[in-house]
């Protein structure tokens, strides 16, 4: 059974930072490509960044220059610095193409 495991969230003030990481269990997790994603309340789910098993990454325009993603052979990991308001979101991980379950997230909440 694959599930994905993020932590790393709390409540942060503008302009501080934070780090997430992501676990996953039921497959290899060195041979597949992974994501983060995040929704905001009353919001679609959006691709944040994505990080191939090869390390080719993409950003979404929001978050680039901001966060950094990265990853070894068994976890993945999302440097958030400088975080806006705009940040506020349950982080979640997951394969690109997975279309099971997703797991239960991590909340960052950025607030003055």
């Amino acid at each position: 059974q694959v599930q994905f495991v993020e932590s790393g969230g709390g409540l942060v003030q503008p302009g501080e930072s934070l780090r997430f990481s992501c676990a996953a269990s039921g497959f290899v997790f060195g041979f597949y490509d992974m994501a983060w994603y995040r929704q905001a309340a009353g919001k679609q789910r959006e691709l944040v960044a994505s990080i191939s098993t090869s390390r080719r990454i993409n950003y979404a325009d929001s978050v680039r220059s901001r966060f950094t993603i990265s990853r070894d052979n068994f976890r993945m990991y999302l440097q958030m610095n400088s975080l806006k308001h705009e940040d506020t979101a349950v982080y979640y991980c997951k394969r690109p193409f997975d279309v099971g379950p997703w797991g239960q997230g991590t909340q960052v909440t950025v607030s003055s």
